[in-house]
């Protein structure tokens, strides 16, 4: 069974965090999905302006702002991923509680940053 790891945010512009760590997330070999609100193809990743009940999600990064989250909070847990990674600015303490009773790891940091050092 193959895992993935959900780019949630991602953006089509080359100099956006979200577009990095797709380019990041390929080099190093992980499977990745992505959702954003324009679609188009990054490192051969389809960006998907529709949400999909994608199964096998391990990891969902997180790249959009606090104040944007709570329209697709039910949506990221109902893919039951291991973790969400916030990355920096998308912080949000309401959600990780949700994550926590929800038995769902959370995690602050940049994915850029764990694949750069081998931790991700």
């Amino acid at each position: 069974m193959t895992n993935y790891t959900l780019v949630f945010g991602a953006s089509l512009k080359e100099d956006r965090y979200s577009n990095r760590a797709i380019q990041k997330l390929r080099e190093n070999k992980q499977e990745v999905v992505a959702f954003g609100m324009r679609e188009g193809i990054v490192s051969n990743v389809t960006i998907v302006s529709q949400l999909i009940n994608y199964e096998h999600i391990d990891t969902v990064t997180l790249y959009l702002g606090p104040k944007n989250q709570a329209p697709y909070y039910d949506y990221i847990i109902g893919l039951k991923p291991r973790r969400v990674i916030f990355n920096p600015g998308t912080e949000n303490a309401a959600f990780v509680k949700l994550l926590e009773a929800n038995n769902i790891e959370s995690e602050v940091a940049c994915t850029l940053v764990l694949l750069a050092t081998n931790q991700y």
